[in-house]
């Protein structure tokens, strides 16, 4: 039975959609069968992988499903990387979700998709909203782990209080399996003592659930999305690349 985590954070910016492709990524390559679920309008996790989310062909997405015009196993295509699936999605999400409002099982309709599918896999990565939506909630009703990204910048921690509430909210109503799998540090700069300052936050108000690993502030990490690639297929000597291999075989540990 697959593990499901679901990537969110309310703030843009903080490296979410970057770390949901990249985990998916080492995932994959250490041999697990992995599917990513790209559930955040923007879609950037969609071309992060070299999809073209603009594309008029592009078929089925992740639109089809919430409207339950289509299974999920319709929606998931391969992509060039051995044991890496992905499901896209397009900027028509985001009128999914207005109309999703008003319809019956509007909470759970991402968890009974991904229960058809997931048998055929080891690990299902789902890339939330950078906000507190009802894709958001779908997301945490489906998974079995929440991972939350946070950038070692001012304000860092503002809104993750918030957004933990909603997680008891779901834990308590819907999903009372549901466990925060991590903090991780992104955009860390050891040059600067504002990073050191802000991971030491980090670390005193999440202790042991903060990853070790921390991801730095670097030019190929942030060129990658670009080329429509994860990071280790991009440059995987780079500083960026190596710290998303360490900080997926913690998430490996961690989901024993």
């Amino acid at each position: 039975m697959a593990k499901v985590i679901c990537v969110t954070n309310q703030k843009g910016g903080v490296g979410k959609t970057t770390t949901a492709v990249n985990m998916g990524y080492y995932l994959a390559k250490d041999k697990y069968k992995t599917l990513l679920i790209d559930f955040d309008p923007q879609g950037n996790a969609t071309s992060g992988l070299g999809v073209d989310k603009n594309d008029d062909s592009l078929g089925l997405t992740m639109t089809d499903v919430i409207n339950e015009n289509s299974p999920l196993a319709d929606v998931i295509r391969s992509t060039k990387y051995k044991n890496l699936d992905l499901a896209p999605t397009t900027p028509e999400l985001a009128n999914a979700e207005v109309e999703l409002v008003n319809q019956p099982r509007k909470f759970t309709r991402l968890r009974d998709a991904i229960r058809l599918v997931e048998e055929n896999y080891d690990y299902i990565i789902i890339d939330l909203p950078p906000s507190l939506s009802l894709l958001t909630v779908n997301g945490m009703i489906a998974s079995n782990y929440l991972l939350l990204p946070v950038q070692t910048e001012f304000y860092a921690l503002e809104g993750v209080a918030q957004l933990l509430e909603s997680m008891k909210l779901v834990m308590k109503q819907a999903n009372p399996g549901l466990k925060l799998l991590g903090v991780l540090a992104t955009m860390y700069d050891k040059r600067t003592s504002l990073s050191a300052q802000v991971y030491a936050e980090i670390k005193k108000y999440f202790k042991n659930l903060t990853f070790k690993t921390t991801i730095p502030r670097n030019v190929r990490v942030a060129e990658a999305p670009s080329h429509g690639v994860p990071v280790g297929d991009y440059d995987k000597f780079s500083k960026g690349a190596k710290a998303y291999k360490s900080f997926t075989r913690e998430v490996e540990g961690r989901t024993k």
